[in-house]
C-alpha cells in the first residue's frame, strides 16, 4: 500500500485543518488506517485509527472530541478532522496501515510521508 499524507499547515490555536491520506495498492492486509504524530525530541504517538470496511475508530484520550477520522472508499482517502488545535498538537503527521488495531507505531506496516502542522498560541 502507498499513503500520501497532506494538509498540514499553520493555523491558530482555537483553529481547524483537515488531514488527508490518499490510499493507493491496498491489500487484504490494510484492514486499519492510522494518524500518528511526531513532535520534536518526542516519540511517534498514536492519534486516531479507522477500520477501513466498517468503520470502527478509536483516538488517543489527548484528541477526544477535537480530532474525528473518517475514509471515504470511493475516493480511496482517510481525513482527519481537527478542531480546535492547541500549541501541543504541533508535530509531523503521519498516515499509517495495519493489519489490526493498533496503539503504538511498532504496529504499523507501511507509512506515507509527514505533514506538518504547527499551531501558534
Amino acid at each position: 500500500v502507498q499513503l500520501q499524507a497532506s494538509g498540514g499547515g499553520l493555523v491558530q490555536a482555537g483553529g481547524s485543518l483537515r488531514l488527508s491520506c490518499a490510499v493507493s495498492g491496498l491489500t487484504t492486509s490494510d484492514n486499519f488506517m492510522n494518524w500518528f504524530r511526531q513532535a520534536p525530541g518526542k516519540e511517534r504517538e498514536f492519534v486516531a485509527g479507522i477500520k477501513w470496511r466498517e468503520g470502527t475508530k478509536r483516538y488517543a484520550d489527548s484528541v477526544k472530541g477535537r480530532f474525528t477520522i473518517s475514509r471515504v472508499s470511493a475516493e480511496m482517502t482517510v481525513y482527519l478532522q481537527m478542531n480546535n488545535l492547541k500549541p501541543e498538537d504541533t508535530a509531523v503527521y503521519y498516515c499509517a496501515s495495519s493489519s489490526g488495531q493498533i496503539t503504538t507505531a511498532i504496529g504499523a506496516g507501511s507509512w506515507g510521508q509527514g505533514t506538518q502542522v504547527t499551531v501558534s498560541s
